[in-house]
């Protein structure tokens, strides 16, 4: 039975009662529909934060983890045993949706509704994204066109445009041809809208005028004698802050259980900082007791991040990281071949730990306690299973086994309480990994030795001109968002397990001044994603009544 199919087994709850379980008043909401609202930025500001659970993953492997699926039914056997709780999740970027990684609603029994929505347009929140990016496009040529001031160098431009799909042949694209009357030619391209810095930048910002000042911070060229030109040199943010005047409220849905999640924002993690905004966590943790959130990828990727850049900016102190693994991915992880993984093989699972164990590792250097939450599958064997809990007890981390996949927030009561107890018996001490006042390359030489377990970091001549550009700007005080591969705690996705003694390449850095991070990039990261041979949209289809079939 696919994950449509179990959604239409359950009848949603009208949005309004979804919001009265947290006591969002009627007028608070903006309806779209029976089943989704956008919530006022001002609802819940005034009262005490709850608990924040930081929902993590050993590094992804072909044969998935289940983060998301885990975050809800953690949420929902919270709920089951009686707390007061919500789910603060990103939304899904088409991308994925019409490719081959699927959406980003959960699975199973643990997902949220309403899922064909969700992971197509939802509330316009990614279109209008989007359209703030090209606006800024469109006023940079223009600005071009007429030679106004400050004069930019065309060779300088930094911003491309942006479209929420798959599409390999926009990366290089040339503009402006056909003549005087069509603008100036030069050569520029496409990311995915998820890897945009408007992306970004919605998802630190604290409410619409920050957004608006982070807007008109951003990078977009040089003059011809070097001088850096912003969005604001080109009066571009107040129109864009127009269009996203109500992108920047939180999304409220539900689980299939009834309980209430935000949903905002979408950064991916391997090129952005792979979390949900800062105003959606900040409402959870006002109306709940628990707010269970996740980073996207690995706990290197998205967890750090999370850490170092979002905590940092918005005040959090995470409570508790859960780290997500499965058998299949450890088995995997252990070097054993994809076609095999049913096989039960506890060598193999043990082998795979190594990467558990480094994940593990990371954790305490935030000073952050752990559980481990073993996603489980109905081929898992049991001493499997054990395997993995008396692998984590030796680290003095728990493991707990959820079948929320299969049996909804009753799969997942064990790991609820286990994730409580752990937090009224001492809440985590946490702490930033490095200090903003370092120079950036020790802030990035810090990232990959302590997390990701690199002897050293080798520069190319170009990211050692973008250090000193970063410096001519007086920007070195920003934190650093990590563009490298989710497949391997290093930069070589064929390195998994827990590689050792390896060099980390950084082949230039970004500069996201709007976000108010700055982006090193090891690796070939590609922000425009291409389709698979045989794409999800093959099997994607509607009939006469509007019944959608091939969605998961």
């Amino acid at each position: 039975m696919s994950d449509l199919d179990i959604t239409r087994q359950y009848r949603p709850l009208p949005i309004q009662e979804v919001a009265q379980k947290l006591n969002i008043p009627g007028d608070q909401l903006e309806l779209y529909g029976n089943f989704k609202a956008k919530v006022a930025l001002h609802t819940a500001k005034d009262k005490e934060d709850g608990h924040l659970i930081l929902v993590s993953a050993i590094s992804p492997t072909p044969a998935g983890e289940g983060k998301t699926t885990v975050s809800i039914g953690l949420h929902d056997g919270l709920s089951k045993l009686g707390h007061k709780s919500i789910a603060v999740l990103r939304e899904p970027s088409l991308g994925p949706v019409f490719g081959i990684k699927g959406g980003a609603t959960g699975g199973g029994h643990s997902q949220v509704v309403p899922m064909e929505d969700i992971n197509l347009n939802f509330t316009g929140d990614f279109g209008m994204i989007e359209k703030a990016h090209n606006l800024l496009s469109a006023l940079l040529d223009n600005h071009i066109h007429f030679q106004l001031e400050p004069v930019i160098d065309p060779r300088t431009i930094l911003w491309k445009r942006v479209v929420d799909l798959n599409d390999r042949s926009l990366r290089f694209v040339n503009v402006g041809l056909g003549g005087k009357a069509h603008g100036i030619p030069r050569e520029s391209g496409f990311d995915i809208t998820a890897a945009s810095e408007v992306m970004a930048i919605l998802c630190m910002s604290l409410d619409l005028m920050d957004l608006k000042r982070r807007l008109g911070n951003i990078l977009v060229a040089y003059t011809f004698d070097k001088k850096p030109v912003y969005a604001r040199d080109l009066k571009a943010e107040g129109a864009m802050a127009t269009l996203l005047k109500d992108v920047v409220k939180p999304n409220l849905v539900q689980t299939l259980e009834g309980n209430p999640v935000l949903l905002h924002g979408g950064p991916f993690a391997n090129i952005a900082q792979g979390t949900n905004t800062i105003i959606a966590t900040q409402m959870g943790l006002k109306l709940a007791d628990y707010t269970v959130t996740e980073a996207g990828f690995g706990f290197d990727l998205g967890g750090e991040k999370f850490l170092d850049i979002k905590c940092r900016a918005a005040g959090f102190k995470p409570a508790i990281v859960v780290i997500v693994a499965t058998i299949r991915a450890l088995k995997y992880h252990g070097a054993k071949g994809l076609d095999n993984l049913q096989e039960v093989d506890v060598a193999a699972v043990k082998a795979g730990m190594v990467n558990l164990e480094k994940h593990l590792e990371n954790a305490k250097k935030f000073g952050l306690k752990a559980v481990v939450a073993i996603n489980e599958f109905s081929g898992d064997a049991a001493e499997e299973i054990e395997a993995v809990v008396e692998g984590c007890a030796k680290m003095s981390v728990k493991a707990i086994s959820s079948t929320a996949w299969t049996n909804g927030g009753n799969g997942a009561k064990n790991l609820a309480a286990t994730v409580v107890s752990e937090i009224e018996n001492g809440v985590s001490n946490f702490k930033v990994l490095y200090d903003l006042n370092l120079s950036m390359r020790a802030k990035i030489e810090t990232i990959a030795t302590e997390i990701y377990g690199a002897a050293r970091v080798e520069y190319s001549s170009k990211a050692l001109r973008d250090l000193k550009n970063i410096t001519d700007l007086g920007l070195e005080s920003l934190p650093v968002c990590m563009a490298k591969t989710q497949k391997s705690l290093s930069d070589n996705p064929k390195l998994i397990g827990r590689p050792s003694g390896f060099v980390f390449a950084i082949r230039g850095i970004e500069i996201a001044a709007g976000a108010g991070f700055v982006v090193p990039l090891a690796g070939d990261i590609m922000r425009m994603p291409g389709l698979p041979r045989v794409p999800a949209a093959h099997k994607i289809d509607i009939d006469a009544e509007g019944n959608i079939s091939g969605l998961f």
